[in-house]
C-alpha cells in the first residue's frame, strides 16, 4: 500500500510487512547515529551454538556487545535435549565472551512463560516487567553485572517516607542520580498514587560502594538542605528466592 501527498515532491508513505532491506538500512543509520553520539564504536554480534555429531543444532544464543554493554536477543534448546544443561551453558559462554571483549553488564528479557526463574538463578536480577502479553503474561527485564564476584554484590530495598512529596522527589531524583559513581545501579524506582511514599530496588558491586554513597559530600549536601523535609528511609538487605 503506498499513500502520497498532492505535491510530487512530497514522500510517500508505504505500507508493508517485512522488509529486510529497510531493516538493514534502518540498522546502518541508527548505528552510526549512536556512535556519532557516544563515542563508542565496537558494535558486533555475539553467537554461541550447539551441534550434534550430525551437525544439526541443539542449542543456540544470538545477542550483541556495545560500548562496555552485552545483551541477549533469544535463547534456544531442543525439546529433546532439555534439562541436560545447554541453557547454562550457552549463557556462561555468552557471559564469558562479553567479559572478554571488556563488557561489564548483560541484559535481557524472557516473557513469563518462557525462562523467568532460570536468569534469576543465574544471578540476573529483575529491573521491570511490562504488562500485557497474550494469554494474560508479562515480559521480564534482567540485567547481571559481568564486573563484581556476585558473592560481593549487595542489594538493598529502600522504602522511602516523604513529608514533602514534591521536594522529597526531587531530592530522591539528585541523590539517585550519584549512584553510578559508587558501583550502584537503580533497578526498579516504586511511588505510591499519592506521591508520599517511594520503594527503590539498588544494587551495589560491593557493601563500600554502599558506604561512600552514603557519605557522598553532594548527598549529604543536599539533605541537609531538605532540613526537616528531607525524607525517612529505611533500607533492608535482600537476596533473590
Amino acid at each position: 500500500m503506498t499513500t502520497t501527498g498532492h505535491d510530487p515532491n512530497t514522500p510517500a508513505l508505504h505500507l508493508g510487512g517485512e522488509d529486510a532491506d529497510l531493516a538493514a538500512r534502518i540498522d546502518r543509520e541508527l548505528t552510526a547515529f549512536n556512535n556519532a553520539a557516544t563515542g563508542a564504536d565496537d558494535e558486533a554480534g555475539l553467537s554461541v551454538r550447539v551441534t550434534d555429531a550430525d551437525g544439526e543444532l541443539v542449542a543456540g544464543l544470538t545477542g550483541w556487545t556495545w560500548g562496555g554493554r552485552a545483551g541477549i536477543n533469544t535463547m534456544w534448546v531442543r525439546a529433546d535435549r532439555r534439562r541436560e544443561g545447554w541453557g547454562g551453558r550457552l549463557l556462561r559462554a555468552a557471559e564469558e565472551e562479553a567479559r572478554r571483549r571488556g563488557c561489564t553488564e548483560i541484559s535481557v528479557a524472557s516473557f513469563s512463560f518462557q525462562a523467568p526463574h532460570f536468569y534469576r538463578r543465574h544471578g540476573y536480577s529483575d529491573t521491570g516487567i511490562r504488562d500485557g502479553i497474550p494469554g494474560g503474561h508479562v515480559d521480564h527485564h534482567f540485567w547481571k553485572s559481568l564486573a563484581a564476584d556476585p558473592a560481593d554484590t549487595l542489594r538493598l530495598v529502600a522504602l522511602v517516607e516523604m513529608t514533602d512529596p514534591a521536594a522529597g522527589q526531587r531530592y530522591e531524583d539528585a541523590v539517585l542520580a550519584l549512584l553510578g559513581r559508587h558501583g550502584g545501579r537503580l533497578e526498579r524506582r516504586l511511588r505510591t498514587d499519592d506521591g508520599g511514599t517511594e520503594v527503590h530496588v539498588i544494587r551495589f558491586v560491593s557493601r563500600t560502594g554502599l558506604e561512600t554513597f552514603l557519605a557522598d559530600p553532594e548527598r549529604v549536601a543536599l539533605r541537609a538542605a531538605l532540613g526537616d523535609a528531607a525524607p525517612v528511609t529505611r533500607v533492608l538487605p535482600v537476596r533473590d528466592v
